[in-house]
């Protein structure tokens, strides 16, 4: 007896992307296949009440193009999110009110869906374009399906800044800079922008990325992607953070909150939690175990809130798993987004991205961290 498939089509993006969810009955029991598509898909959330959100970075590769935010509706059909406009850059190239390049997308405490949009940055090498489109945070409220408001990044970045993430604490807003190696801090009650911990080794890509066994390089050189990824805690009294190569170092929030504390004072707080692998994303659960993609050996570690790793599944599927997600009901999305195939980190410069690309899911029954 045959499995029935179902396909779904962005509309008006039919033929561009498609996506297909497959039954957990075709996927192995602990990693269960979701969403497929012929776009790379960096990024997924999903609200308390069950509303699915997907983001497709500019350097994705593939043949398809489309919207860089999108929802899955009740009926399982993507939409361009919050609407047709916001996803419009390359038409409209009107950068305060559209998505330039996004890279993260999360469920905020607050209950809105903030996207992290990077603007025409680079990740190392050259300096981003003194005219090109500025990065910002978009702020979504769900309710009403519009954008609630937007925050420019302009004071917080350099020439080379790539905003990269974002993680919440309270009144505090933390981001990575993957360029320009620093953490940014912003203060949401007056607005104040801060870049600390720069160029430190906690934010540093010191050594050589290792992806699929191999090196990875752009440029004929080893490839440096600096702060990356990052986390609170539950109780939102300390933040975790590491350049994509490793170590995951950890600092209280107290601490990089503080605008009086110098660098040296700062710094001297940050430990350093685990020697990870080269990471391309992480997850926390509610009772503060890390959940940190190894993309050289293709598996999730969980890491305790004591430094003890273990090995939470390794599967060939897993390559370059991302930005990943724990839902309401503690089950564990994990985008895999194969970023070391891409046409950026190959030698030629030609991809070697292996279509369809995933999103797979584990029912683990996890504590929320929200």
């Amino acid at each position: 007896m045959k499995r029935k498939r179902r396909w779904i089509a962005f509309a008006p993006f039919a033929g561009a992307v498609a996506l297909m969810l497959l039954s957990s009955a075709r996927a192995a029991p602990a990693l269960q296949t979701i969403i497929t598509s012929d776009r790379v898909m960096n990024a997924v959330t999903v609200s308390d009440d069950g509303r699915i959100f997907i983001s497709f970075p500019y350097w994705g590769g593939g043949k398809a193009t489309g919207p860089s935010v999108t929802e899955l509706d009740h009926r399982n059909r993507p939409h361009p999110y919050p609407d047709a406009n916001w996803n419009a850059w390359p038409r409209t190239h009107d950068a305060a009110h559209s998505f330039v390049r996004v890279n993260a997308i999360r469920i905020g405490p607050d209950g809105k869906l903030w996207v992290v949009d990077s603007g025409e940055a680079n990740v190392g090498g050259k300096e981003n374009p003194p005219d090109g489109a500025r990065p910002k945070l978009v702020a979504i409220d769900l309710s009403h399906n519009t954008v609630d408001h937007v925050i420019p990044l302009d004071r917080a970045v350099t020439p080379h800044s790539y905003i990269d993430d974002l993680r919440f604490a309270g009144p505090f807003l933390f981001l990575t800079d993957a360029g320009d190696p620093a953490l940014v801090v912003i203060d949401t009650r007056d607005g104040s922008e801060r870049r600390v911990l720069q160029h430190a080794r906690s934010t540093t890509d010191e050594r050589d990325m290792m992806a699929e066994g191999h090196v990875l390089t752009t440029g004929g050189k080893p490839a440096r992607i600096q702060a990356d990824q990052i986390e609170t805690a539950p109780d939102g009294h300390t933040v975790y953070f590491q350049p994509s190569s490793g170590p995951l170092f950890a600092a209280p929030a107290a601490a990089l909150e503080d605008p009086n504390l110098s660098e040296a004072q700062l710094e001297a707080q940050v430990r350093q939690v685990y020697d990870t692998p080269t990471t391309g994303g992480t997850a926390i659960d509610g009772n503060g175990n890390l959940y940190v993609s190894d993309v050289d050996h293709l598996k999730i570690l969980k890491i305790s809130p004591d430094g003890r790793a273990s090995t939470l599944i390794a599967d060939p599927r897993l390559v370059w798993a991302d930005a990943m997600w724990i839902d309401s009901h503690g089950r564990l999305w994990i985008p895999a987004v194969q970023l070391d195939r891409t046409a950026t980190f190959q030698p030629d410069g030609q991809s070697r991205v292996k279509l369809p690309v995933a999103i797979y899911r584990m029912d683990m029954h996890l504590k929320p961290a929200r």
